[in-house]
């Protein structure tokens, strides 16, 4: 009787979610949108790039839909675009290099080897013939000379005559202490030589032998010893004199591991993983060598102001307020760099606290290793933003100006990401961009007059390209497309390879003059005309206003003829510090697809940039701090209310889904307002905070031990009880960033809890970005049967 049962049951099931599929009332199915997009779209160019002679243009494409993107070129003269042969491809120097001085050379590596390009000619010259692992070869001493790396020590070749000297001598371990000789040892070598003459005399002449030895010996550069430490950015100044090192102190930290079940050997396989918050944390350790005098200089910090402040948060838990004559210990910090003057033996390094609420700029002396503030940037809430996370002088987010003596970075001193210089003299700050938009991708011209960068100054969600006074002054904004424009500047600066896209167009290539107001020409089509035949929405763009007066933006889809009191979706987008209601072509193009469809289907979907979403300064970037599941979820819940209140949507009939940071969303939600959601998809989503990584999450909540009141408020598994609405959660079983253990465990509460409104899928072959479309159609699928069953049955 029961097994009849069941297979009434399942029958009765797949009849329903047949009919579900049967009512679509759109020309799209799920199994279209998710399919291989490859296939389905077609392939966008990707990693532009131009010749160094400005003639061509080169980009990963993959117009023939073959397995694997190929590299394409467009020439300028014939206007014509081909497949890259491979004779020809594996000729082409590396895309990536330096360039000397004048920019009439350019150094680079490839398959263990280092290459000297004549920019002009196009003549390479092949340097070395190892084929080992070297890197970072660039030009130094006034392009006399070209530095690399090889087994983890800093090497010169001179590029005429092919002479290597070795720079550095870092021995991984420690040095070994001498032993010494006990007392018993000591008086018998003594008494050995008072009795034996010809054992003075050997003695003697192994000391001569010695001696002679010490001064005929060419000097080694001094043994540097990095215990278990890794070596890393190993740069050498200007004049040669001194090398700057880091030293990296892997932590201990206990890693977890995912389970693999689906394997090719038929056993299950373990998988390490990362750590989790709160776990011991890595250090970098920077040195200086004098290779001139042969000796280490240790960098003194004493001189950074701030070490010993304490964070805000601490003032909630009074019982670990130091009390008076308490000693406060400093912070950790890590060095990062070095940037080096163009002339002078004089680096730039930033320094970051380990919580990651002050950075400071510093000019040091390799000479002496002291340290000077140039500028400190101190955030109660965490250091971020556009041109401000992390180190990386290649991208351009520190430079040194045309002057030499002052240095330019980006700071959210005004609200918003803009960019400052500050004289290393003087110490003087200068702002040179401000206003209530933010600053990114930015260079200085080759001539040294002027500053280019992206900006979304006319709108949170549209980005142009700018040009602007070195010193400040005001922006010409070059592009004129509306959407997503990313830059790739000619070697000339003559032309800019411009990788458009708009809401419902994905990334083509354009070229376009160096000038403002110019016209911009489409290189490729890659879109297929399947995908071409469906009419993509443009999504309206608009704001609300949330419970404390912020103005949200978001992009709403809506049916062509909306029903009365009809019913709505809201989507959350994930990564946290992520925009998606702007004006180009989203990375969640499944889900925008989706959209398109529910709106046939009759639904109105709100897209909404909540608070913590990028691309609006500082303020919205640290609205969650310390409470995830704060601003961010009242954002969605007064999204919910704005589509009651202006678009005649039903308040019984509002669901919503999203993925990662959207799944936690959208858990949030369900449980802390049932009045609002009546159901939800929530996929790969974080339950518990305590156990995510801890780059991430310490930034905003701090850590559990620290912070237990912020993982507390800000993690759904502590507010399973409030569950009402239809639940679906959805998630990978080899998840290696929100691991699988986080829906077990949250599965479990709900058990414990007595829900029973809820559904659990499990994608055995998936990590936290699904790969197959098979799994993306059956997730999709369910997400759409949860809201035809509980939002229109």
């Amino acid at each position: 009787m029961k097994k009849l049962l069941a297979i009434v049951f399942l029958a009765i099931a797949v009849h329903a979610f047949g009919q579900i599929q049967r009512n679509n009332k759109s020309p799209l199915t799920i199994e279209t949108i998710m399919q291989d997009p490859a296939k389905w779209i077609g392939t966008s160019p990707e990693a532009i790039s131009w010749s160094e002679d400005g003639k061509t243009i080169y980009f990963d494409w993959n117009q023939d839909q073959d397995t694997l993107s190929s590299l394409y070129s467009y020439a300028l003269k014939t206007k014509n675009i081909s497949k890259v042969e491979l004779n020809e491809k594996l000729k082409l120097p590396a895309r990536y290099g330096d360039y000397n001085s004048n920019r009439t050379q350019k150094v680079y590596t490839r398959d263990g080897n280092i290459y000297l390009l004549d920019c002009k000619t196009g003549n390479i010259k092949q340097l070395t013939n190892w084929m080992d692992d070297v890197s970072s070869a660039q030009f130094v001493l006034n392009d006399s000379e070209i530095s690399f790396i090889k087994d983890n020590n800093l090497f010169t070749i001179d590029p005429e005559n092919g002479l290597i000297s070795q720079l550095t001598n870092f021995v991984s371990g420690n040095e070994k202490p001498e032993k010494k000789s006990s007392t018993q040892k000591k008086w018998l070598e003594h008494q050995q030589k008072e009795l034996f003459v010809v054992l003075n005399e050997r003695e003697t002449q192994n000391k001569a032998r010695n001696n002679r030895r010490e001064t005929e010996k060419v000097e080694q550069p001094l043994k540097i010893y990095t215990g278990k430490n890794r070596v890393s950015n190993i740069s050498l100044s200007p004049t040669g004199k001194f090398v700057i090192y880091s030293l990296y102190d892997r932590a201990d930290g206990k890693s977890t591991s995912v389970t693999n079940y689906v394997t090719e050997s038929g056993y299950t396989e373990e998988q390490q993983a990362r750590v989790k918050v709160g776990s011991p944390q890595g250090s970098v350790e920077m040195g200086i060598f004098d290779a001139a005098r042969n000796k280490l200089i240790k960098i003194g910090k004493s001189q950074i102001p701030g070490l010993k402040d304490l964070p805000d948060y601490l003032k909630d838990y009074p019982e670990r307020m130091p009390k008076e004559g308490d000693v406060i210990e400093d912070r950790e910090i890590n060095l990062f760099g070095p940037l080096w003057n163009d002339t002078e033996d004089l680096a730039v390094v930033v320094a970051l606290s380990q919580d990651n609420k002050d950075r400071w700029i510093l000019l040091l002396d390799p000479a002496t290793g002291y340290l000077e503030v140039l500028d400190r940037q101190r955030d109660e809430a965490w250091i971020g933003g556009p041109g401000i996370d992390g180190w990386s002088q290649s991208t351009g987010k520190l430079g040194w100006m045309p002057d030499g003596e002052s240095v330019w970075f980006h700071s959210e001193e005004s609200g918003y990401s803009h960019l400052y210089a500050v004289n290393i003299k003087t110490k003087k700050k200068t702002t040179l961009t401000n206003g209530a938009f933010e600053v990114s991708e930015a260079f200085i011209s080759k001539d040294k007059k002027h500053f280019y960068f992206s900006a979304n100054k006319i709108h949170p969600g549209v980005k142009h390209f700018y040009k602007m006074p070195v010193w400040g002054g005001n922006l010409t904004q070059i592009t004129s497309f509306e959407g997503g424009n990313e830059i790739t500047i000619s070697p000339d600066e003559k032309y800019i390879a411009i990788r458009h896209s708009t809401a419902n167009k994905p990334w083509e290539l354009y070229l376009q003059e160096n000038k403002p107001g110019a016209e911009a020409t489409q290189l490729t089509k890659s879109t297929t005309d399947k995908f071409n035949a469906y009419p993509w929405r443009t999504p309206e763009y608009v704001t609300f206003t949330a419970e404390d007066g912020a103005v949200v933006h978001a992009r709403l889809y809506r049916p062509e003829s909306p029903e009365k009191q009809g019913p709505a979706v809201i989507f959350a987008h994930g990564a946290g510090y992520l925009q998606n209601a702007h004006k180009w072509w989203s990375s969640y193009f499944r889900e925008y697809q989706f959209h398109n469809f529910l709106a046939d289907n009759g639904y109105t979907v709100l897209d909404i940039d909540y608070r913590a979403s990028a691309g609006y300064g500082r303020n919205w970037r640290t609205g969650i701090y310390r409470w995830m599941g704060g601003k961010d979820l009242s954002d969605n819940v007064d999204g919910a209310g704005f589509l009651v209140e202006k678009y005649d949507v039903s308040p019984q009939r509002i669901g919503l889904y999203g993925g990662s940071y959207g799944g936690f969303i959208t858990l949030m939600a369900l449980f802390n307002h049932p009045d609002v959601f009546k159901a939800g998809a929530a996929l790969r989503s974080v339950t518990d905070w305590a156990h995510y990584n801890h780059g991430y999450t310490s930034n905003i909540l701090n850590t559990p031990v620290e912070d237990s009141i912020a993982f507390i408020r800000s993690s759904p598994i502590y507010f399973v009880e409030g569950l009402e609405g239809a639940l679906l959660m959805c998630h990978g079983m080899v998840d290696d960033n929100v691991h699988f253990q986080d829906i077990v465990r949250l599965t479990q509460r709900l058990i414990e809890l007595g829900k029973e409104n809820w559904e659990l899928a499990v994608y055995p072959v998936e990590p936290h970005g699904f790969r197959e479309p098979s799994s993306w159609t059956d997730e999709y699928k369910r997400i759409y049967k949860l809201f035809e069953k509980n939002l229109k049955d």
